[in-house]
């Protein structure tokens, strides 16, 4: 088969998918094109709708617990997995919360971040050799005490 042939192929089978996708029973291109336009137009008005429900529904609540972090942490042999998640980047944060790893005695051994449109941290400490035992609750509540004290 040639390339013009493959490509002619290629387009038929998207042709296709998007008429299946869109509920379309028009046989040309532009018709075809024409009622995809429609059908995404029709989900972007869905996706408004359930937008501004979600804003009144999420507006009515405390928008203060909204912001603040969700922070885990799991005791390991030796140390803790911390997870930090935030639904806005705030600059500054990671510092904070390396802050207080270290004001606690622990040691990063294994750390994944991510800054870009939220903060996600995922980070293993262990303790420090000369450092009293300590458990998961301190950890968080060192953690969430050095991210409110940003603000």
């Amino acid at each position: 088969m040639s390339s013009r042939g493959r490509k002619k192929a290629a387009m038929q089978r998207m042709l296709q998918q998007l008429r299946t996708a869109t509920n379309s029973s028009a046989m040309n291109k532009a018709s075809i094109i024409v009622d995809a336009t429609k059908y995404i137009e029709e989900l972007k008005q869905k996706v408004e709708g359930i937008n501004s429900e979600l804003g009144t529904v999420g507006s009515s609540s405390s928008t203060s617990q909204d912001e603040l972090p969700m922070v885990t942490v799991e005791t390991l042999e030796r140390g803790f997995l911390i997870n930090v998640f935030s639904e806005r980047n705030c600059p500054g944060m990671l510092v904070a919360i390396l802050e207080a790893f270290e004001e606690l005695g622990l040691d990063v051994l294994d750390a994944r971040v991510s800054c870009e449109d939220n903060f996600q941290l995922e980070a293993v400490g262990g303790e420090g050799q000369d450092q009293e035992s300590i458990d998961a609750q301190v950890v968080k509540q060192a953690v969430l005490q050095a991210i409110n004290n940003m603000n």
